[in-house]
């Protein structure tokens, strides 16, 4: 039986061809991420390595992977686009294999295309995954979470601490429920500064989003983001409430917080 590739942007909302296939998503490399790729199936998930950032945490999941018994590779994000699985598909560099990949003949320095071919004998069928505890917590007019996916109407209005990267995908969702403000992961900027591109989305929508720098936070965790974060880059929704490169993440929730409806 022929094994199929899936290329998409983000790996929160997945077909259910995923199941058995080989999934090349546009989201970083942490544990949040891969567990969505196992929890859907996939038989090898290649992400973005979210600029590897702090304690690693851009490549944390493959980790996790193995030991659920995933394949897994990840994707320098100097090489494609970070939320976009089409570009890491297209030009993207392998820069991080675990060792299920590795046994499939994955390596550093391989195109993606190349790896996402060498994947399809990864071991199949496994086990899926037990239930990832939700990675959601509140305080006031401050909601934290790991993925923004995780946000909804609930938050419009609150101030949200995302563990997500700050790409496309991360914006339109944010775009969506309407936050006072939303914080991401810059994933290390990355080529076209890609792990930033979803502030202008927010822009757009009169929306204040920052992101913090992918070596002070651990992306893919929203509270690091919160507590740990300094910010990298603004849009200009967020500079107007008092956002600057170089400050703190925590103090200006807080200050937005504060001031919300």
């Amino acid at each position: 039986m022929s094994v199929a590739v899936i290329v998409v942007p983000s790996v929160t909302k997945l077909p259910p061809e995923t199941d058995g296939a080989v999934l090349v998503g546009g989201s970083h490399g942490a544990v949040y991420a891969a567990y969505l790729s196992a929890k859907a199936g996939a038989r090898a998930a290649i992400h973005n390595d979210a600029g590897i950032g702090r304690d690693e945490a851009g490549v944390s999941g493959l980790v996790w992977a193995e030991q659920h018994g995933m394949a897994m590779a990840a994707v320098a994000t100097a090489s494609a686009r970070i939320g976009d699985g089409a570009d890491m598909m297209r030009r993207g560099v392998i820069s991080r294999a675990n060792r299920l990949a590795a046994a499939c003949g994955v390596v550093p320095g391989q195109t993606v295309a190349d790896a996402a071919e060498r994947l399809k004998a990864a071991p199949w069928p496994r086990p899926r995954p037990a239930p990832l505890a939700e990675g959601r917590t509140l305080s006031g007019r401050i909601v934290c979470v790991d993925s923004i996916s995780l946000g909804d109407r609930r938050d419009r209005g609150r101030v949200v601490a995302s563990g997500s990267h700050g790409g496309v995908p991360a914006g339109e969702t944010a775009a969506a429920f309407e936050p006072a403000l939303a914080l991401f992961n810059d994933a290390g900027f990355g080529i076209e500064q890609a792990g930033v591109a979803g502030l202008a989305i927010l822009e757009k929508a009169g929306i204040a989003g920052v992101t913090v720098g992918t070596l002070t936070a651990r992306i893919g965790n929203g509270h690091s983001t919160l507590m740990d974060g300094l910010i990298s880059e603004t849009n200009e929704a967020a500079y107007r409430l008092g956002a600057r490169v170089g400050g703190s993440a925590l103090a200006l929730a807080l200050s937005v917080a504060e001031k919300a409806p």
